[in-house]
């Protein structure tokens, strides 16, 4: 995120909020930015579905699944039809404005509107509230970048808010609601392929150099294999093993028959987990892995806020941490490694990698911070962290316009599959039921899986609400229960991916985004049918 959760629910005359439901995906988000409604800021809604805050939205735009980068293209043709750009902010701090400029001309309202199929003067009023508000966020989920185009959905936002002078400020900016546990601090330490901890490029000149000489080894040069691109690689034999810790991918990864014959296809395979899950049940070796609070270290959430994890417990079993097993697994491989204190870790962290420079243990648990966590960037012991991102000028110097036209989704209804079908969380289970569906409470009010259907098609289908119904896609066939209404437009659905027994990843199709090779969970082709005796 650029601003802080409380700058953009606190500060902001108008919120618009695209591809998410945080009342159900992130609570606490969704309870504060119902009270910034409260307090008088206007809400647009960017949503295929009828979501809860949609009641108390000044605009819902219920656009087709997989158009939000037509969306985007068409919010900008207002901008620039109506004069309501920032040509200040543009002419100073951006470039490549004329290509946006071309690219967005033929993104009228009215073709827009049938792209989309939104109501094209919906739109204008949509642009003209949030280009016009002193103080507007764009928020984003996972709705945006579910896509094979979601890395195009996020510039085009960030081409958005650059067009209208809203980043670096108080109250505005583009803020991706992160959507795991610390995956935000995950992202921060290098799990990419192609990253270092604090999104240092592998090949950038110097960097691969300065972590040779901090290991004091020589390093791989070539950028590894993005996790969801590891699955065909598994099954071509490339791949041969694989060790996972914290992540059930017959669960959340999409067509679950392709996961689970690509892990099972692996010649040695280890879970690091703390419960049997889905994925643990196929492996070969599992190693008992601790819980956040049987450990130390630190979380960053969202808004980028690096905030400490203290241990509180100590349980009874041969456990250990990840950073301990991490260690141990390269000392019996013949890499001789010491085995560190979660503070010396964070100093070697912050040694290498300059937005961490100014951040430690002791800093956090310093009476200065107060336990409210440091936000990267904070490059020295003397930075105060950093609220607000790209105030005054952007990391890259120059803000840069990437115009990206609207490309259909990749999977398309069809006679065979006419409906499209969405995927999403639902408030009371959290991503793979880990330890959700482990509490007899919440398997009461949210047992089983469900699809939500439009009155329209289900009259059509003869489907009544509550009936078991069965879905079928091109890589699989589930049963579920009908919950008909019109949260949905007409041709569309919507699933929770839960469950194991009737979710939804069954039939999600594996289709790649071209440059974050992130799944388009949220589009693929079903068809729903009455079960019949």
């Amino acid at each position: 995120m650029t601003n802080t959760i409380y700058d953009i629910t606190h500060e902001s005359d108008a919120i618009m909020l695209v591809g998410s439901n945080p009342e159900h995906a992130h609570p606490v988000l969704g309870m504060q930015v119902r009270q910034a409604v409260q307090r008088g800021a206007k809400l647009i809604v960017v949503d295929p579905r009828d979501i809860d805050l949609c009641k108390d939205a000044d605009i819902h735009l219920k656009l087709k699944p997989g158009t939000n980068v037509a969306f985007a293209n068409g919010m900008m043709h207002i901008f620039i039809e109506e004069d309501l750009v920032d040509h200040k902010f543009i002419e100073e701090r951006t470039e490549n404005f004329e290509a946006m400029k071309e690219l967005v001309k033929d993104y009228t309202p009215e073709k827009v509107a049938e792209i989309c199929g939104i109501d094209a003067d919906a739109l204008r009023e949509a642009a003209r509230i949030y280009a016009t508000a002193n103080c507007a966020p764009i928020m984003y989920c996972l709705g945006v970048t579910e896509h094979h185009t979601g890395t195009e959905g996020v510039m085009s936002l960030s081409n958005m808010a650059m067009m209208v002078g809203k980043i670096g400020k108080p109250g505005c900016g583009v803020n991706p609601i992160r959507g795991q546990n610390n995956v935000q601090g995950a992202c921060d330490m290098g799990a990419s392929p192609n990253q270092f901890s604090g999104y240092q490029n592998i090949d950038k000149p110097g960097v691969l150099e300065k972590f040779e000489e901090a290991w004091g080894t020589k390093l791989n040069p070539n950028i590894g294999t993005k996790a969801t691109d590891c699955f065909p690689k598994m099954l071509t034999g490339e791949v041969k093993g694989l060790f996972i810790f914290g992540e059930d991918p017959v669960r959340t990864d999409p067509n679950t028959h392709h996961v689970i014959k690509a892990l099972s296809s692996l010649d040695f395979f280890v879970v690091d987990e703390l419960f049997m899950t889905e994925t643990a049940k196929l492996a070969d070796v599992i190693l008992p892995g601790r819980s956040y609070a049987e450990k130390e270290g630190t979380f960053t959430n969202t808004e980028r806020r690096v905030q400490r994890v203290r241990k509180a417990v100590e349980i009874a079993g041969d456990t250990k941490p990840d950073t301990w097993i991490f260690t141990e697994i390269m000392r019996r491989m013949g890499y001789p490694q010491p085995h560190l204190t979660p503070a010396e870790i964070m100093d070697e962290i912050s040694s290498v990698t300059p937005s961490f420079g100014g951040i430690s243990h002791a800093r956090l648990d310093s009476e200065e911070v107060a336990g409210q966590g440091l936000q990267w960037p904070c490059p020295s012991k003397e930075h105060p962290g950093t609220p607000i991102m790209h105030v005054g000028k952007f990391a890259r110097g120059l803000g840069y316009f990437r115009p990206a036209a609207y490309t259909p989704s990749m999977e398309l209804p069809d006679e065979e599959y006419p409906l499209v079908m969405m995927t999403g969380r639902i408030l009371y289970h959290y991503n793979a039921c880990a330890m959700t569906d482990k509490t007899a409470g919440i398997n009461e009010i949210a047992g089983e899986s469900f699809i939500e259907i439009n009155t329209e098609d289900a009259e059509k289908l003869g489907i009544e609400n509550g009936e078991m119904v069965q879905i079928s896609s091109r890589r699989g066939t589930i049963q579920a229960k009908a919950d008909v209404s019109d949260k949905t437009n007409p041709g569309e659905c919507w699933m929770p991916f839960h469950y194991i027994e009737g979710g939804a990843n069954w039939l999600t199709s594996d289709a790649l985004d071209s440059i974050s090779s992130t799944p388009e969970y949220k589009v693929c082709t079903v068809k729903v049918e009455k079960i019949t005796e």
